[in-house]
């Protein structure tokens, strides 16, 4: 690894949720490797790749992480989505089912994230827009009502793939540094006063642990 990848302000676990055969591993190599892979078997065994941008003025090294097949046997554990700042959740637009179970993919999600955790929904395969099932407006629509990111990505032509991950790796950093100043503010309040001048050490403590390894 080159010194330039090590440098960096802020690690950001991203997870890729969603059924199988969405193109998660797809979108994955797109981003971090520039890279396509046309068998579409199903990935095994949890996997995360990096790659490092310039968000602001700050380094941040996304850490993004797969499913890696194990959505289709309900297997997913609460380890995965521990430490996440960001989750992906993808469907496939020519197959309304895989959209038809966001739902549950972010009641999951919900159940095990933190809740303040930037969720952005993915449409996937617009290249395959002539087998589309699901209308972009009602996506959209979705998103907006529940509080989410909305984007349609190809991995395969790459489109907007780029986008996706740095429009949510830029939210985060925007509610990093939001809470940063929230924090930073409390505890100059709180100077003077000795129980919440104790608490504040543990918030700081416990930021970093989430956000920046």
């Amino acid at each position: 690894m080159s010194s330039a990848e090590e440098d960096y302000n802020f690690v950001f676990k991203v997870v890729l949720i969603g059924e199988s055969g969405v193109g998660k591993t797809n979108l994955l190599s797109r981003f971090t490797r520039n890279e396509f892979n046309h068998d579409s078997r199903t990935t095994i065994g949890v996997e995360f790749s990096t790659r490092t941008i310039v968000v602001g003025d700050a380094m941040v090294k996304a850490q993004i992480w797969d499913t890696a097949g194990l959505e289709r046997y309900r297997a997913i554990t609460s380890a995965y989505y521990r430490g996440a700042v960001g989750a992906l959740v993808v469907f496939d637009i020519t197959k309304h089912q895989t959209y038809d179970v966001v739902d549950r993919w972010l009641k999951e999600l919900y159940d095990h994230a933190e809740p303040s955790i930037v969720v952005m929904l993915v449409g996937n395969k617009t290249d395959l827009a002539q087998a589309r099932e699901v209308p972009t407006e009602e996506a959209k629509m979705f998103a907006e009502n529940n509080g989410l990111l909305f984007v349609e990505t190809s991995a395969l032509d790459s489109t907007n793939v780029e986008q996706a991950f740095e429009t949510i790796l830029k939210e985060i950093f925007h509610k990093v540094q939001k809470q940063k100043q929230r924090s930073s503010q409390s505890s100059t309040v709180s100077l003077g006063s000795e129980s919440p001048e104790s608490s504040a050490p543990a918030q700081a403590e416990k930021r970093p642990c989430c956000v920046a390894i």
